[in-house]
């Protein structure tokens, strides 16, 4: 067959690299342009340097405008696989290879269609996450889903772990459906729109901590936003403090919400929500956090003996 691949960063980069493993002809590789943004900068392995290095044409768009559109004709694919290709592909590009165009998505779809199905699986405390290979249709996330796989969520995990662990499916679950799609044994099943869920893209607003949360609730975003992510966050006395560490307390601390209390555990106490005002709750103990100069320091050692209120945002 004839392949060509849609794809950026490393998610694009797994897939091109299992079309090239595959022994198929891949006649075309389209991939963004690289951007100075610090996202783009996360899992960045070059989809242009890896077609480059096996003689593969590359095509480098924004969007899919008529000179993307032109060389993909130009190509007459069998199949396009797309993987994090950011942009719309009209039906023009979709539909054109005889086998259509296999899209793989970082969720278990048909829940967690749209962005970062990872962080908001990992938030919303399900028990495995994984990938999907579906095709593409003028829905988003939404055609027919042709191969799956999933991972079991640990109870300590971060979103990075996880991540990682699921960029290892891609190949060989781009392998066996592309040797199922060769032997004509690919079969489709039609997602269920009841069991559909979409999530918008996460912005700073989703990583501020609310210490009206709970502490575990708390120590969850804190892995939900684990390094390359942007970390969880608060202000107190107007400076920004990233939390990179954090663990839930084994006693409990009564009183308002967002208060710096003492030392504990190694960390720093600060009071979190309860089922009742100023019932006693576990708290949230910071143990390392970043600052705005990017120092990374104990937090024990950035409150010494100041106590207070986290800054109202």
């Amino acid at each position: 067959m004839r392949v060509v691949t849609f794809g950026y960063q490393t998610w694009g980069h797994r897939t091109l690299t299992a079309a090239l493993k595959s022994g198929h002809d891949v006649v075309l590789a389209v991939t963004h342009p690289t951007s100075s943004h610090p996202y783009e900068q996360m899992f960045s392995d070059s989809v242009e340097d890896l077609a480059q290095a096996h003689g593969v044409p590359v095509h480098v768009a924004q969007r899919a405008d008529d000179a993307l559109i032109d060389a993909v004709h130009q190509a007459k694919p069998d199949v396009i696989l797309a993987n994090n290709w950011r942009t719309w592909l009209p039906k023009s590009v979709f539909d054109l290879p005889t086998h259509g165009t296999l899209n793989v998505h970082d969720s278990l779809l048909p829940e967690y269609a749209g962005f970062s199905p990872i962080l908001w699986a990992l938030l919303n405390r399900e028990s495995r996450v994984g990938v999907t290979v579906h095709r593409m249709d003028e829905t988003l996330d939404g055609g027919p889903i042709v191969a799956q796989q999933s991972i079991p969520v640990g109870p300590s995990a971060t979103t990075t772990e996880l991540v990682a662990a699921t960029t290892e499916l891609i190949e060989p679950l781009v392998l066996s459906t592309l040797s199922a799609l060769a032997e004509g044994a690919l079969t489709d099943h039609q997602q269920d729109p009841a069991r559909a869920t979409y999530f918008h893209k996460r912005s700073d607003r989703e990583s501020r901590i609310d210490f009206t949360a709970s502490a575990a609730d708390i120590e969850l975003l804190v892995r939900a936003q684990s390094d390359p992510y942007p970390n969880a966050h608060f202000r107190f006395r107007g400076e920004r403090l990233r939390v990179i560490r954090a663990h839930v307390s084994r006693g409990r601390f009564g009183g308002t919400p967002g208060r710096v209390t003492v030392e504990c555990e190694g960390g720093i106490a600060v009071v979190c929500g309860s089922d009742a005002p100023n019932r006693p709750a576990p708290a949230i103990v910071l143990d390392r956090l970043r600052l705005d100069d990017g120092r990374e320091v104990p937090a024990t050692e950035y409150f010494g003996t100041r106590a207070g209120y986290v800054d109202e945002i």
